[in-house]
C-alpha cells in the first residue's frame, strides 16, 4: 500500500492565500512531491531483515543458526539451516526490492509530469513536485488533477467541469464540480487571475473523500466551499477543454494520499490455529530435548565413564554441563518440527487458488466485461467455512437499474390498467405504450402504460403538475446537452435519474442548472426557477429539499424521502390524503417497488430573509456545521402538504432465488440488511425464496419502544423483520441475536450503514462463526469491513464497495460458485497441506528422537546432513504444493448438485486440534516403523559378498530413503485428483533423490571436498543390495497398510457425506443388500 511520511505538526486548519507563496511557505505546508517507496539503497539491507526478522519463524532460526556455529553444543553443520533461511530471506527480499523499486519508478514518474502553474503573472511549465500550496494552476481536457484543488474557472458554460473519479473510488462515470459564480468570472484572463487574492481557511488534512468544509473570503464576502467545488488529487479532466485550481493540499496531505494507509489485516481462523499450534509446537519441542538431556546426564553418569579412555571429555566438562548442552544439541537437531518452508508454501497456495478465482470464465460478466477478482490472497480457504451471509438488497439481490413505474398523486393511483369490468389487466411487451411525441424532449427509451396520467397533466391538474415539479426541481443531477434537444443527465443514484427521466417525459423537463437558477421546461414553456438552497440527503435525514422562487415571485420547499420521515413532518390537513396514500404505498412496497414519498410547503418572504442568514451562517460555520444545519432544516421541514408517491422497479437479478436456494442447502444462514420499507423487503424475501409459502410463522419485530421490542424478542416465534434500533442497544442485542438465530431467514429493514455493520459485528462476536457480507454501494463498506469476508459487486452505485471489499464479482449468482466451488476446495487443500506437512515432519523428527537411545543421547543424526537440509526445499516440496493446488474432493458440477458437501467447512472437520493430535500420533507410529525395522533388518547384516554392511552411514542411507518412499506413498494416498503435474512432481522429486544422493556419495565429490561429503560410496554399495530393497518395502508396506485399512473401515461403518458423494455406487449396491 502507499504510504507517505506524516506531517512534523499536527495542523489544526488550513490557511493559505491564493498567489502568496512567502505567506503559505510560512505555515510549512508539504509540497507536492510524494514518497511512496520504502527504502533506498543504504536502509534496504537492515530494514529488510529487521522487518523480516520480526516474525517469530525467521527468528526462531536465526537463534537456530546461531547455536549451530558453537561447537561444543551443534551436531550440525551450520549450512542446514543457513541454506534454507537463506534462501526465504532472499526470496522474500528480492520480492520486496522488486516492489520498492516499481514504487521508486511510479513516484519519480508521477513527481516528475509537468503542469502550467500561475507564477509572477506569467503560466509557466513547472514539474508536479515543485507546486506549492496556493498556486493557481491550469488543467487542459484529460489531464491528471495535479493536487487538491479550489475550482476557480472553466472552460464550460456555467464554470462546470467534468471529472473521472477512477483512481480514487474506482468509479467510471463522469462527476460533475462547479465553481462558485465570483470566481468564475476570472475566466482564463491571466492579468485578472494573477491578481486574485481570496484567503481560504479549511480543515485540515483528512482521508474522508466525500467531504470538504471551508471559506473563501474574497473583498470582504465569505462563501462557504464544499465538496462540490473542489478537486481532489487523482482524478481526470474529462471533456472540459480547461480549467483553473486553486492549491489546497499538496502531495502527502491530498486525500488520495491521505487514504494510502494500511488497511486492516484479516487473518482466517486456520491462521490462528496455526499460531497456537507453532506454541504448542515449541512447547512440545523443549519436552523432547528436555527429556532426551535427561537421559545423556543418566548415560553420562552410568555409561559416559568407561568412554573417556578413548573419548575424554573436555576441560571443566561433566555430566550435568553434558547434559545442558546436549539439550540445545537437540534443539537444533529436531528443529525440524517447527518448519520454515511451512509459512513459504502457505502463501504460495493461497496465491495459486487466488489465480483460480481470477481465471475462472464462470465468474467472468460479459456485459459489463468484469470477471471475478480476489483482491485478498490469505482468506480463500475461509471461503470454505462461511455460516453467515449478510447481503444488501438494492443492486445486490436487484439489478439497481430503475425504471419509474407507477405513482399516487393526490389519492389517485396511476400505472395500472383495468378493463371496461375493473379488473386489472396484466402488462406485458405487447401492451400499448403511452405515446410521448407531444413532447419533443422527451426520453424515447421511457416506457409507460397508463394513458391517464399524461390526460390528467395536459389537463392542467395543479397536483399532478406540481408532482412533476418537484421531480423536475428536487434532486442533485447535472445535465448535459451537446446537441439541441439532447439531453443526457448525470445521476448519482439510479432513483434519482429514473425520476427526473419520468418529470421529463410527462412534460417538465429539467433542462439547466446554475449555482443559483435552475431552468424546466413545462408544457413547453421554459421557467428559471431561483435556487435559494439545497438542503442535502444523506443515510440519518432520508429526504432532500430544495427551496426555489418561481418567475411570479412565490417561494416554495419541495421535499422527497422516505415515507416515515416525511408522515412526521406533514400538516394535520394531510391525514385523510396520508391514509389512502399509505394504502397505495402498502400495495407498491408488497410488489417489490422502491417508494418516495412527495411533499411542499409555500414560504412567505420575511421568514425566508431570516433563514437565508442563518443558513449562510451555518454553511460558512468551520465548527459544527453539521449540527447548525441539521437544526436549521429540522425547523423549515415541517408543515408540509402531501402530494403523493413514487414507486420504481428494480428487478432482481438472474439466478438469485437459486443462488440462496443452494446456500440454504450448504447451511449458510443468509440476513438481508436493507434500508427499504418492510413490505418490500418482505416482498423481496418471497420473490428471492428466502421467505416461502411453507413457512409456517413470518412474525414481525416493529415495536417503537425499547420495552416493547423487548416484549417481541422474548416470543420466540418472531422473525425480526424490522428491528429498531433499540434491538441493537446492549441490553436487548444478545436477545436479538438468540431470536434470529432460532429463525430460517432474518431480513433487517430501514436500517442505516452503521447498523449494518452493528448487525454484523454481533453475530460475529458472539456466534464465533464466520461471516461474510456482499454489497455494492458505499452504504454497505462499513458492513463489508466488518465481516471476516467481504465481497464487492461491481453494479450501478460505482465502485466502493469493490474497493473495501476482499473478493469482487458482478452478478450476486457467483457467490454460490465462489463459496461452495472455490471456497470449498480451497479449504480442502490447506487442510490437507496442513495435516500432510506435520505428519511429514514429525515422521521425520520422531525417527531421531528413537534413535537417541542407541546413540548414548549424543545428539547424533539419523541422516546425512545434505538430506536434512534438503528434505523439506527440495525432495518433499513441490509433492506437496501440487496436491495443494490442484485437489479435488468433486469436481465443480458435483459440488453444486450436492451443496451438503460444504457442511463440514464450516465445523471445522478437516483440521483442528483433534486432527493435530492424530497427526502426530500417526507420525509416531510411522516413525517407529521407519527406525526400527532398518535398524533391526540391517543389525549385523552382511553383504553378498560377505562384507559387514552394518555401518552407520548405510544405515542412514536405508533410514532416509524408507522416509521418503513413505512420505510420498501417504501424499499419493491423500490425492483425490491426479493430474501430470502432480505426477510429475511425485516422480521427480523421487528421480531427484536419487540423482543427488548418488551425485554426493560420489567419488569425485569428496575428493572435491572431502569433509562435505564424507559418504562416499555408501549408495553404490548399499542399494545394489536385494535386502535393502526388501527392507523399504517392507517398511512402506508397514506404514501404508494400517492407515489403508483404517480408511476403509470408516468409509464402510462411519462415512462422511463426501464419502458418499465419491463412491455412490458403494452405497447403492449396500443399500441393496439391506432389503
Amino acid at each position: 500500500p502507499l504510504s507517505c511520511s506524516p506531517s512534523s505538526f499536527t495542523e489544526e486548519e488550513r490557511h493559505l492565500r491564493a498567489n502568496d507563496r512567502p505567506f503559505n511557505l510560512s505555515y510549512h505546508y508539504a509540497n507536492n512531491a510524494i514518497k511512496t517507496s520504502k527504502y533506498n539503497i543504504f536502509t534496504f539491507l537492515p530494514l529488510n531483515l529487521f522487518e523480516q526478522f520480526r516474525r517469530l519463524a525467521n527468528a526462531y532460526f536465526l537463534f537456530l543458526m546461531m547455536l549451530q556455529v558453537i561447537p561444543q553444543v551443534s551436531s550440525l553443520s551450520w549450512f542446514t539451516t543457513a541454506v534454507p533461511l537463506i534462501l526465504v530471506l532472499s526470496i522474500t527480499a528480492v520480492k520486496d526490492a522488486s516492489d520498492d523499486i516499481n514504487r521508486h519508478k511510479s513516484d519519480k514518474q508521477v513527481n516528475n509530469r509537468r503542469v502550467d502553474v500561475l507564477i509572477d503573472g506569467q503560466l509557466k511549465k513547472e514539474k508536479w513536485m515543485n507546486v506549492q500550496v496556493g498556486d493557481i494552476i491550469k488543467l487542459e481536457n484529460n489531464e491528471f488533477v495535479t493536487a487538491d484543488l479550489l475550482l476557480l474557472s472553466s472552460s464550460e458554460p456555467l464554470n462546470l467541469v467534468y471529472v473521472e473519479t477512477a483512481e480514487l473510488d474506482g468509479e467510471t462515470n463522469l462527476k460533475v464540480k462547479q465553481a462558485l459564480t465570483v470566481t468564475g468570472e476570472l475566466g482564463d484572463n491571466i492579468d485578472v487571475l494573477a491578481s486574485f487574492n481570496g484567503e481560504v481557511r479549511g480543515e485540515p488534512p483528512n482521508n474522508r473523500l466525500d467531504k470538504f468544509k471551508g471559506i473563501l473570503s474574497l473583498d470582504g464576502q465569505t462563501y462557504a466551499l464544499d465538496n462540490d467545488k473542489v478537486l481532489l488529487r487523482g482524478c481526470t479532466l474529462r471533456n472540459t477543454e480547461w480549467c483553473f485550481g486553486l492549491v489546497i493540499f499538496g502531495g502527502p496531505d491530498t486525500k488520495l494520499m491521505q487514504n494510502s494507509g494500511k488497511t486492516t489485516f484479516k487473518r482466517t481462523s486456520i491462521d490462528h490455529l496455526m499460531n497456537v499450534l507453532v506454541l504448542c509446537i515449541f512447547g512440545f519441542l523443549a519436552s523432547m530435548c528436555t527429556v532426551l538431556a535427561i537421559g545423556n546426564a543418566i548415560w553420562e553418569y552410568k555409561e559416559g565413564t568407561a568412554f573417556t579412555a578413548f573419548l575424554p571429555r573436555e576441560p571443566g566438562v561433566d555430566s550435568g554441563l553434558s547434559s545442558f548442552l546436549t539439550f540445545w544439541s537437540y534443539v537444533i537437531v529436531l528443529n525440524t518440527v517447527v518448519p520454515i518452508s511451512l509459512y513459504v508454501s502457505v502463501e504460495i497456495i493461497r496465491l495459486g487458488n487466488s489465480f483460480f478465482i481470477d481465471w475462472d470464465r464462470k465468474m467472468y460478466y460479459p456485459k459489463s466485461d468484469t470477471p471475478a477478482q480476489a483482491r485478498t490472497t490469505t482468506l480463500n480457504e475461509e471461503l470454505g467455512q462461511i455460516k453467515y451471509i449478510f447481503s444488501d438488497k438494492t443492486g445486490t439481490l436487484t439489478q439497481n437499474i430503475m425504471t419509474f413505474n407507477k405513482c399516487s398523486i393526490n389519492g389517485k393511483a396511476y400505472g395500472e390498467l383495468f378493463d371496461f369490468a375493473g379488473n386489472r389487466v396484466e402488462i406485458t411487451e405487447k401492451t400499448e405504450k403511452v405515446d410521448f411525441s407531444w413532447n419533443r424532449l422527451a426520453d424515447p427509451k421511457f416506457d409507460f402504460h397508463d394513458h391517464s396520467l399524461v390526460e390528467t397533466v395536459k389537463e392542467g391538474n395543479l397536483e399532478a403538475q406540481n408532482f412533476f415539479r418537484l421531480l423536475a426541481l428536487c434532486h442533485t443531477v447535472m445535465p448535459e446537452e451537446k446537441k439541441e434537444g439532447e439531453l443526457f443527465y448525470q445521476a448519482q443514484s439510479p432513483d434519482e435519474g429514473a425520476l427526473v427521466t419520468a418529470a421529463r417525459n410527462f412534460g417538465f423537463v429539467f433542462r439547466q442548472r446554475t449555482p443559483e437558477t435552475i431552468t424546466v421546461v413545462e408544457m413547453g414553456r421554459q421557467v428559471v426557477y431561483e435556487l435559494l438552497a439545497v438542503l442535502d440527503f444523506n443515510n440519518v435525514r432520508k429526504r432532500m429539499s430544495v427551496i426555489v422562487r418561481s418567475p411570479e415571485g412565490k417561494l416554495t420547499l419541495f421535499c422527497k424521502g422516505a415515507d416515515t420521515i416525511i408522515y412526521e413532518r406533514l400538516h394535520s390537513s394531510c391525514n385523510k390524503l396520508k391514509d389512502v396514500t399509505t394504502e397505495h404505498l402498502n400495495e407498491y412496497a408488497g410488489e417489490g417497488l422502491r417508494t418516495l414519498v412527495l411533499a411542499y410547503k409555500d414560504l412567505d418572504e420575511s421568514y425566508m430573509e431570516g433563514f437565508k442568514r442563518r443558513h449562510h451562517e451555518a454553511s460558512t460555520a468551520m465548527d459544527g456545521r453539521e449540527e447548525r444545519l441539521d437544526e436549521l432544516y429540522e425547523e423549515i421541514e415541517k408543515d408540509l402538504m402531501l402530494l403523493g408517491a413514487t414507486a420504481v422497479e428494480d428487478k432482481l437479478q438472474d439466478g438469485v432465488p437459486q443462488t440462496i436456494e443452494q446456500l440454504a442447502k450448504a447451511d449458510i444462514k443468509i440476513w438481508v440488511l436493507t434500508g427499504d420499507k418492510q413490505e418490500t423487503a418482505e416482498n423481496i424475501g418471497y420473490s428471492c425464496n428466502m421467505l416461502r409459502e411453507n413457512m409456517k410463522d413470518i412474525f414481525i419485530v416493529a415495536a417503537n419502544t425499547a420495552e416493547e421490542v423487548k416484549v417481541e424478542l422474548y416470543d420466540p416465534a418472531f422473525l425480526p423483520l424490522h428491528p429498531q434500533a433499540f434491538a441493537l442497544e446492549k441490553d436487548l442485542q444478545l436477545e436479538l441475536l438468540r431470536t434470529a438465530c432460532m429463525c430460517q431467514t432474518v431480513i433487517c429493514c430501514r436500517v442505516t450503514p452503521l447498523q449494518k455493520a452493528q448487525v454484523v459485528q454481533l453475530v460475529k462476536k458472539y456466534k464465533q462463526a464466520v461471516t461474510l457480507a456482499i454489497g455494492d454501494g458505499a452504504n454497505d463498506v462499513s458492513m463489508i469491513k466488518a465481516a471476516h469476508i467481504g465481497v464487492g459487486i461491481s453494479g450501478q452505485e460505482g465502485m466502493q464497495a469493490v474497493l473495501s471489499s476482499d473478493y469482487s464479482f458482478a452478478q450476486f449468482r457467483y457467490l454460490q460458485r465462489l463459496l461452495l466451488v472455490h471456497g470449498r476446495w480451497s479449504y480442502l487443500r490447506m487442510c490437507k497441506f496442513l495435516r500432510y506437512f506435520f505428519y511429514k515432519n514429525f515422521t521425520f523428527t520422531f525417527v531421531h528422537f528413537w534413535y537417541a537411545f542407541f546413540c548414548g543421547f549424543s545428539a547424533q543424526t539419523v541422516y546425512d546432513e545434505w538430506f536434512i537440509t534438503v528434505y523439506n526445499l527440495v525432495y518433499t516440496a513441490l509433492p506437496v504444493l501440487g496436491m495443494s493446488l490442484f485437489d479435488q474432493d468433486v469436481n465443480d458440477r458435483w459440488s453444486f448438485q450436492y451443496p451438503q458437501l460444504y457442511t463440514p467447512g464450516q465445523l471445522n472437520m478437516y483440521f483442528s486440534k483433534k486432527a493435530f493430535v492424530r497427526c502426530m500420533m500417526h507420525s509416531c507410529y510411522s516413525s517407529l516403523i521407519l527406525f526400527f525395522i532398518p535398524w533391526a533388518a540391517i543389525y549385523d547384516t552382511v553383504r553378498d559378498d560377505g562384507k559387514d554392511i552394518a555401518d552407520y552411514q548405510s544405515f542412514a542411507l536405508l533410514a532416509q530413503t524408507c522416509l521418503l518412499f513413505v512420505v510420498s506413498i501417504q501424499l499419493c494416498l491423500d490425492t483425490h485428483y491426479w493430474t501430470a503435474v502432480n505426477q510429475f512432481f511425485i516422480w521427480g522429486s523421487l528421480a531427484a533423490y536419487f540423482a543427488v544422493t548418488f551425485t554426493m556419495y560420489s567419488n569425485g565429490m569428496f575428493f572435491i571436498f572431502t569433509s562435505a561429503f564424507p559418504f562416499i560410496g555408501t549408495a553404490r554399495n548399499s542399494l545394489n543390495q536385494p535386502n535393502i530393497w526388501l527392507t523399504i518395502f517392507l517398511t512402506s508396506l508397514l506404514c501404508i497398510l494400517p492407515v489403508v485399512a483404517f480408511r476403509f473401515i470408516v468409509i464402510l461403518l462411519r462415512p462422511t457425506i463426501n464419502d458418499k458423494v465419491r463412491t455412490p455406487e458403494t452405497y447403492f449396491l449396500k443399500t441393496l443388500t439391506c432389503f
